[in-house]
């Protein structure tokens, strides 16, 4: 028996889409999610979609990533997530763009998903992607035990940084501050947007 496939215009459907549970699917075993091209969560019962991301946000994705390496190899306490690291806090799954743990926090590694908060948690908005919504999945995150959380905004080259005291936003020439939990990072705002073309 094959699916039924019906095409919608993309103004049809809002982002992110909500998938059907597999028979199988355990939230905390990878190996039993649907093998799909993009982005999943499992957030409050629901298994949530969204398309691969575009050439801005995994440009931005890969320079954050970059630049949170390099500082990690000075700081080898420390371990750095990437490429949608996945996040297992109580029943619900989350994918972060980039994140940062206590070594001891994620090892060993074991190929499923870290069960203790990260330190930092970053998200990059896409085109697809809604300021208020990378909010509310701050919001998630600081409400877990995560102590930061950047949102980096390709389209403003802006990050806003959030944290249970409150919420800033650096800008082009500007330096995020070091958070007394990941000593000496203090990145600046251009090296996150670097691969992107020039403002016009």
């Amino acid at each position: 028996m094959t699916d039924d496939l019906t095409v919608l215009p993309r103004y049809a459907v809002r982002l992110p889409f909500e998938l059907p549970l597999p028979a199988e699917f355990d939230p905390g075993r990878p190996e039993t999610w649907p093998r799909v091209s993009g982005r999943m969560e499992y957030v409050g019962g629901r298994l949530l979609y969204m398309p691969p991301s575009g050439d801005e946000r995994q440009a931005v994705t890969t320079d954050i990533v970059t630049e949170l390496n390099e500082w990690r190899r000075q700081h080898t306490a420390f371990c750095v997530g990437g490429n949608e690291a996945g996040i297992m806090l109580g029943t619900d799954v989350r994918g972060a763009d980039a994140a940062v743990w206590r070594r001891t926090d994620v090892l060993p590694l074991t190929g499923g998903f870290p069960r203790r908060p990260p330190i930092l948690a970053v998200e990059v908005a896409g085109r697809e992607d809604r300021l208020e919504a990378s909010e509310q999945k701050a919001r998630w995150y600081l409400d877990r035990g995560v102590e930061i959380v950047w949102i980096a905004d390709p389209r403003t080259r802006t990050v806003t940084v959030l944290t249970r005291d409150g919420r800033n936003e650096y800008r082009a020439g500007q330096h995020l501050p070091a958070h007394p939990s990941l000593p000496a990072l203090a990145l600046r705002v251009d090296d996150l947007f670097s691969q992107l073309p020039p403002p016009a």
